[in-house]
């Protein structure tokens, strides 16, 4: 499988791709490429609408270009934790901020948000994500308020009073009960239609199968989520000093 940049011919069949509507996995195959390269190309250049070749191609150059204007001669990528690769890691964080673009995730945030979750600490103050990100602390002030209305980041004061931005090892469960609420206020809203439309009508009808089918699936989410953070919950010393034969609850 080639690796290194994508090239502009590469670029023009994933442009003719999105314009035949095939799937990204479909595309990679075409091109020899993983699908996460495709999903994180289009997605940084516009999306799968507004997708252009030769403009991706260009503003690839650009950013290239910025990176080695921004690098001291001679400087060296600072020395990962654990022994980790720069360069593996910097490839990961854009491909995980890309997945989460995807979901539906803005790309600041989506940004912030993989900083985050891939430091070990799991908590960075604003000038340090202004810093690894190379954007404003407007932006990351943004990106933060957008992840805490969402139940995946929240704030602290450090030792030295600084804002710090946390993402705990349970924030796919914090995001989900927030969501839960959210949609919470829908099903109760759905209904108050009802009242005003008429439980008979077409409309209120509709409102009304909105209403029951939003409380069902948020009802057996959240069953499904409080199960899974009870059973599957692992902590890092957990995982590292766990050397035994894994557990069978088989009889």
């Amino acid at each position: 499988m080639p690796g290194g940049r994508l090239t502009q011919q590469e670029r023009q069949q994933i442009a003719l791709g999105l314009a035949d509507g095939l799937a990204y996995a479909e595309i990679a195959r075409n091109i020899d490429r993983p699908t996460s390269t495709v999903t994180r190309e289009v997605m940084r250049n516009g999306g799968p609408t507004a997708y252009r070749a030769d403009l991706a191609h260009r503003a690839t150059e650009r950013r290239a270009q910025r990176r080695r204007q921004a690098a001291p001669r001679g400087a060296e990528a600072p020395p990962q934790a654990h022994g980790r690769d720069a360069d593996a890691m910097r490839e990961y964080e854009e491909t995980f901020a890309t997945v989460l673009m995807a979901s539906g995730m803005p790309k600041m945030m989506a940004r912030v948000m993989a900083c985050l979750t891939l430091t070990d600490a799991g908590s960075l103050t604003a000038s340090e994500l202004a810093g690894r990100l190379q954007v404003s602390p407007a932006s990351i002030s943004k990106a933060i308020a957008f992840l805490e209305s969402q139940g995946f980041a929240r704030r602290e004061r450090d030792e030295r009073r600084r804002e710090r931005y946390v993402v705990d090892d349970d924030i796919w469960y914090q995001s989900m009960m927030a969501s839960a609420r959210s949609t919470a206020v829908i099903v109760e809203t759905a209904r108050q239609g009802v009242g005003v439309l008429g439980p008979g009508t077409p409309a209120g009808v509709r409102l009304e199968n909105v209403a029951r089918f939003l409380d069902f699936v948020s009802e057996s989410i959240t069953r499904a989520a409080e199960q899974a953070r009870d059973v599957l919950h692992t902590r890092a010393e957990e995982a590292s000093g766990d050397t035994a034969e894994p557990r069978s609850d088989r009889g």
